[in-house]
């Protein structure tokens, strides 16, 4: 699955690697996306994730690893241009 080409609103996802180090380990579920940050539902609240400079792994088919910077688009235009 290309998560380019997906909708991230939903989708379960855990912070595996970032230039902020107190985000590593951060996990929930994505209720937001902007052109540079995702809002993820934890259970201590929501956290805003900066993309630039930070890892995901998203719950889907066992996991996939994404890199935020290539994410940094608004979503629509990122679905738009990962046709």
């Amino acid at each position: 699955m290309n998560l380019r080409k997906h909708e991230l609103i939903g989708l379960p996802v855990v912070v595996s690697a970032s230039s902020d180090a107190s985000l590593v380990g951060l996990g929930g579920v994505v209720v937001d996306e902007t052109r540079n940050t995702l809002r993820v539902a934890t259970p201590k609240g929501e956290k805003t994730v900066p993309k630039h400079g930070t890892q995901f792994t998203f719950d889907v088919q066992g996991g996939q690893r994404v890199a935020g910077d290539d994410l940094l688009f608004r979503p629509e235009d990122r679905i738009k241009k990962a046709r």
